[in-house]
């Protein structure tokens, strides 16, 4: 979906819907309630939008491109942080269950089968982030290899299911220096 662009009041829509999505889940947000949350009329909706799968494809690439400019800033400052401090603030980043990540992550589980195409933005995100992580770790390791990257991506996704079952103990810091202290 390159260049995507949208009027003013569509991008207010996507950012409510990317709200309810994050909160509410994918197939209990329909458009009826989209709408009304959104005080738009139904066929402004598929004027903007066409259909649920593809609104839903909008939020999740604006979401995602959200999170890239976050991580591409973190990846790239140069004052003075370390790899490791690096590597920490992606981690931290992308396990914040109020985060951006969160609702690409959700969508992994979610629209898999009745939103193939929304859900390849989610799952090219995914590979797009490992090659990011990879970026960051062969600075840390010179041996690092790519399955380390996945092993990253791997950890990020365990602890947010961590979190998620969790009775609201916070020890992403520990599981994070577990993984860098064994590099």
């Amino acid at each position: 979906m390159p260049n995507l662009v949208l009027p003013t009041r569509a991008i207010q829509v996507v950012n409510k819907s990317i709200y309810l999505f994050h909160h509410f889940g994918f197939h209990t947000v329909g458009v009826d309630r989209i709408v009304k949350e959104s005080k738009i009329p139904k066929a402004t909706f598929y004027n903007y939008f066409h259909s649920k799968e593809r609104f839903i494809e909008i939020c999740l690439t604006v979401q995602k491109e959200r999170l890239k400019e976050k991580v591409v800033s973190i990846a790239e400052s140069h004052q003075g942080a370390s790899v490791g401090d690096k590597l920490k603030k992606l981690y931290l980043l992308h396990t914040d269950l109020d985060g951006l990540y969160y609702l690409l992550f959700k969508a992994i589980f979610e629209i898999k089968l009745s939103y193939a195409k929304a859900y390849q933005v989610a799952i090219k995100y995914r590979t797009w982030l490992i090659n990011e992580i990879y970026s960051q770790l062969i600075k840390l390791k010179t041996d690092a290899t790519f399955q380390d990257a996945k092993l990253f991506l791997y950890m990020i996704e365990g602890t947010i299911f961590q979190l998620l079952s969790s009775d609201g103990v916070d020890e992403r810091e520990k599981v994070l220096n577990c993984f860098l202290n064994a590099k």
